[in-house]
């Protein structure tokens, strides 16, 4: 229960942060470099894929061992000449 607080604390302490950096670095004319820093570090963070799942759990997923297959297999050179191969002008 207690971790779960921190955690909502700590959410809600950064989002309070990052809303006054934006509203600062909109508004204010001194406005800067931290202000800046803050917005583009937070909007940095909402990139992340932190709804992912790995992929040997994920639904559909193939294994390493299917994936060193499939890998192996499209790069192997083809065992047969083509038929449009020639050894240069004749």
């Amino acid at each position: 229960m207690a971790g779960r607080i921190v955690r909502w604390g700590a959410v809600l302490g950064l989002g309070v942060v990052w809303w006054w950096a934006v509203l600062r670095l909109a508004t204010a004319p001194d406005a800067g470099a931290l202000e800046g820093a803050v917005v583009a570090g937070g909007w940095g963070l909402s990139l992340l894929p932190v709804h992912c799942v790995p992929g040997g759990r994920a639904a559909g997923s193939l294994g390493a061992v299917v994936w060193r297959a499939v890998w192996g297999a499209a790069t192997r050179a083809s065992p047969h000449p083509r038929s449009d191969a020639g050894s240069g002008p004749s």
